[in-house]
């Protein structure tokens, strides 16, 4: 199971993006901007979950570490 995170913040285009802090990721945000989404098997469940917890905002997989669930 991974550790997955959602940026607090919106990238340019409206998205919050969820994280693979396991596997490591370049792209991570600051501490201070990361919200813990939970331990998942992969990022669909990850994004889902986030979905369902923020269902207001946009949420995307990083491209990076969430490739598998980055569609914009």
């Amino acid at each position: 199971m991974d550790k997955y995170i959602i940026n607090k913040n919106s990238q340019s285009n409206g998205d919050h993006e969820v994280h693979n802090v396991t596997k490591g990721c370049n792209y991570l945000p600051q501490s201070q901007n990361q919200v813990e989404v939970g331990n998942f098997s992969n990022c669909q469940q990850a994004v889902a979950k986030a979905k369902s917890n923020w269902p207001t905002n946009r949420i995307n997989g990083c491209y990076w570490c969430s490739r598998a669930c980055h569609t914009s």
